[in-house]
């Protein structure tokens, strides 16, 4: 059947199962939302505040779901206020489709209004991009597109299609989603082997030698990485860890990954790693660590880290073996599938003595509370006492997210949002967004910090506008905490544009979208404010007043042996 090409992009969402966009309108797109328009009973649009609350939001549902994310956006501005947003979901291995319109065929590459080469912009920060002429490029663009951002490990994909190709008209087939790698372009892209877009099976001689080096291993170590919880391989993953009775550290974005109240947990890893996780690291003679990147938080000194240790590392993509630390073993292929093979060979095992020295040192900092301040172990206890256990926790970057994942207990994949990789201020409020929107029936918050809040209070304005009653927790210490605490260690407290004057009154920022706040600064009065939160029905910002020079504990300054605590209590 004809049709125009913004009604094939429309069709080609539709093909791909997607429910839900977050977007932003404006000119050259306005033949897609003109589209659109006919469909608002079957795909609904958020439209956000900002281009970049759309982004993250879009990704915040893909990392709730475990599906694609989808985000519109215009030319020009509206395009690159994305890029934060891609660079964001890149990092951290999430499944989003950005669609964006371009000016048209006779206006490129002459400086025309809000043209930009956006492909080019967002080529070294996505999977893959496209610039769609035409519209008989469409679906197989869009077919492939999708496959690509969900298949092996995952990440965003861009398309930027020109005006004109959303106005013309092409002949367009639906195709089931099942047949994609049978057709058109993506069944050719499919066929050759150097871009095979499934993941790879392990192989079984790999998998064998593992289980070898598992029966001879006395202390044993699990890495609980992001890899797990892209795949969904939480179940596999505790069995595995049960099985051969070994602690797991988790990694920031491993949160969800293994159950946070699970005994065999020794809490976070690296730089503000729990004292269990690094000394765990630091004495274990075999490391195996699934969809774990080793970044510069985890393996701080890449030459001393695991010292001990054989490490053996699971991963989806080839790339990340052997990058930043060498590895005496490792796997390719999903987490998933290698913990399916792994849990069909292992004997049980039992690392009484192993477990009793890693887990004599604590798991979380300890606080001495008094009556009269406010704390943030104080706050999570509450949290955790009050909330359901399946509430969603988006964060923003700083102290509050690493204390939100130090002392909150993710239990499943997508109940923690945070940016990882790219360490995006500004992402929680979006995802947060995302979440909520996918999951309505969920508790969700959105932790984060007087800085980073300032960069994306303006979706409170999304908030109000869909009714999404969504709780900010706000740990308001007057100050750019995280940089503070660098500046007082290792700067010798000179505190240079860090401290925030002036702040404005978040509870009346709240009650001008519509929404409700409360100021606290004790237990008591957090605990008042998040019940009435929780009843309330509607957007809630909790404003907790906390020490300006409080700190994340413990601390292990960058390019430092893991266990060479710079803060401990």
């Amino acid at each position: 059947m004809k049709m125009t090409g913004a009604n094939i992009v429309i069709q080609c969402l539709l093909e791909q199962g997607v429910d839900t966009v977050f977007g932003y309108p404006g000119g050259t797109i306005l033949n897609v939302y003109d589209a659109l328009y006919d469909y608002r009973d079957r795909i609904r649009h958020i439209r956000t505040a900002h281009e970049q609350g759309a982004s993250h939001a879009a990704d915040g549902y893909a990392r709730s779901t475990g599906k694609v994310g989808v985000c519109f956006a215009t030319s020009g501005p509206g395009a690159t206020n994305l890029v934060t947003g891609i660079a964001t979901a890149y990092m951290d291995s999430s499944p989003v489709v950005f669609i964006t319109c371009n000016v048209g065929q006779p206006f490129i590459g002459k400086d025309s209004f809000q043209e930009c080469d956006i492909t080019g912009v967002a080529m070294p920060i996505t999977k893959t991009t496209y610039l769609v002429h035409h519209a008989d490029e469409l679906a197989d663009i869009f077919r492939e597109a999708f496959a690509i951002a969900r298949s092996g490990r995952p990440g965003p994909v861009l398309i930027d299609i020109l005006k004109n190709a959303t106005a013309e008209e092409a002949e367009y087939e639906p195709l089931d989603r099942k047949l994609h790698h049978t057709a058109g372009r993506l069944g050719s892209l499919i066929a050759r082997a150097s871009h095979d877009l499934r993941a790879p099976e392990p192989d079984l001689g790999d998998i064998d030698k593992l289980v070898e080096m598992i029966d001879a291993a006395e202390k044993p170590l699990l890495i609980c990485g992001g890899g797990v919880v892209r795949s969904r391989a939480h179940v596999e993953f505790e069995e595995f860890a049960n099985r051969i009775d070994a602690p797991v550290a988790i990694t920031v974005m491993g949160g969800g990954g293994f159950r946070g109240r699970n005994p065999l947990t020794t809490g976070m890893i690296g730089m503000h790693g729990s004292q269990a996780s690094n000394m765990a690291v630091d004495n274990c003679d075999l490391l195996i660590a699934f969809g774990c990147r080793f970044s510069d938080r985890v393996a701080l000194d890449p030459e001393s880290f695991a010292a001990q240790a054989k490490i053996v590392h699971i991963d989806i993509d080839r790339s990340e073996i052997n990058k930043n630390v060498q590895t005496a073993h490792h796997i390719i292929g999903d987490a998933k599938r290698v913990l399916e093979l792994l849990n069909e060979r292992v004997a049980q095992k039992d690392h009484s003595p192993w477990k009793e020295f890693v887990f004599s040192f604590p798991t979380e900092t300890e606080y001495t509370f008094a009556s009269d301040t406010l704390n943030p172990k104080q706050i999570s206890d509450i949290v955790a006492r009050l909330c359901p256990q399946d509430t969603i926790v988006a964060t923003d970057v700083g102290q509050h997210q690493m204390w939100a994942i130090q002392h909150f207990h993710y239990d499943y994949p997508g109940q923690l949002l945070t940016s990882g990789g790219f360490g995006t201020m500004g992402f929680g409020l979006g995802a947060a967004i995302g979440a909520k929107v996918s999951h309505p029936d969920k508790t969700v918050l959105q932790i984060t910090g007087d800085g980073c809040f300032r960069m994306n209070c303006h979706e409170l304005a999304t908030v109000a506008y869909y009714d999404l009653p969504i709780i900010t927790i706000l740990f308001d210490n007057r100050t750019l905490g995280m940089v503070r605490q660098w500046q007082t260690l290792i700067y010798d407290h000179r505190y240079c544009e860090t401290d925030i004057a002036k702040e404005p009154d978040y509870v009346k920022l709240a009650e001008a979208y519509g929404l409700s706040g409360r100021r606290v600064s004790t237990a008591g009065d957090f605990e008042d404010a998040l019940k009435e939160a929780l009843s309330c029905g509607h957007g809630y910002v909790i404003d907790c007043v906390i020490d300006t020079d409080e700190m994340v504990k413990p601390m292990v300054s960058g390019g430092s042996h893991i266990t060479q605590f710079l803060l401990l209590s």
